[in-house]
């Protein structure tokens, strides 16, 4: 069993919680993730390392409360116990040689592009960080982004926090403005990256991803994160999660990506339905 040695709430969608699980913490690295279940008869979910400490023997997780899975993850507290916690799994983002980077990150993917941003910044690389929101209200890690960033811009839709608008629009006017960046690192929802791709694409600045498909076992071997990069099919548990995005097929990634939408958002509703009839009945 894995305990939860801390819980905080960042905002009404997003949980954060450090795991005791010290093999994993042993090995984890930034951009690796890891797969759970939330009880002993729940399904397997992957959740990116948001973070470790190797003394502590802890792993970060942060997720966004939008199944079944992480709606119970969520009513668990500190002290509580989850039964299974199997990492790190997938290869670590690459970041050896690099000295100046824009990290984008978008939503809870955020919580993804932070220790890639962290490892950056204590390896001595200059580290430019774009992330976006919604609204202030869903604002994530600011304190922590900008204590690894040389410089950090906040967009959200609706301008209640930083500039208005998407993460391309400064992404672009950094690259215009003749910000050399070795590379850019986005990580966020698909249709996202596949702007940023866009953005990025014209002006041949090399463009990583992390891909977050549909995933069971992690091993390779049940194919449901296939992908197609550069026309042959990989797989994001064992090749990835980070990509080439020029390579990446994002429509095919989309189309698949909301297959089981439906499914996921009546299975939430039937755990909140549970959640709450277990209260009433006390």
């Amino acid at each position: 069993m894995y305990k939860i040695v801390n819980k905080r709430v960042l905002n009404p969608f997003v949980v954060m919680m450090d795991i005791e699980a010290p093999l994993v913490a042993r090995k984890a690295e930034a951009g690796q993730f890891i797969i759970l279940r939330a009880d002993s008869e729940g399904e397997r979910i992957p959740l990116t390392v948001a973070g470790y400490d190797r003394e502590k023997g802890t792993v970060k997780i942060i997720f966004q409360v939008v199944g079944a899975t992480t709606k119970l993850l969520s009513m668990k507290e500190e002290g509580d116990c989850i039964p299974d916690f199997a990492g790190p799994l997938g290869r670590p983002t690459k970041v050896e040689g690099l000295k100046k980077v824009c990290v984008v990150g978008g939503g809870v993917g955020c919580a993804i592009a932070l220790p890639i941003a962290q490892k950056l910044h204590e390896m001595g690389c200059t580290v430019h960080s774009i992330v976006g929101f919604r609204s202030k209200e869903l604002l994530i890690l600011e304190d922590e982004f900008k204590a690894c960033s040389d410089r950090l811009t906040v967009m959200t839709d609706d301008g209640s926090a930083g500039r208005q608008g998407v993460v391309t629009l400064p992404l672009k006017e950094a690259i215009e403005a003749g910000e050399n960046y070795d590379e850019v690192i986005a990580i966020g929802p698909l249709v996202m990256m596949k702007f940023v791709v866009a953005t990025t694409k014209p002006y041949g600045v090399r463009t990583t991803v992390s891909m977050n498909p549909i995933m069971i076992d992690g091993t390779g071997m049940c194919g449901g994160c296939r992908l197609t990069v550069g026309g042959k099919t990989r797989f994001a548990c064992v090749d990835g999660p980070d990509f080439d995005g020029f390579l990446v097929d994002f429509d095919e990634a989309m189309q698949r990506a909301n297959m089981y939408g439906e499914f996921e958002r009546h299975a939430y509703e039937d755990a909140c339905n549970l959640f709450k009839g277990v209260k009433e009945n006390g």
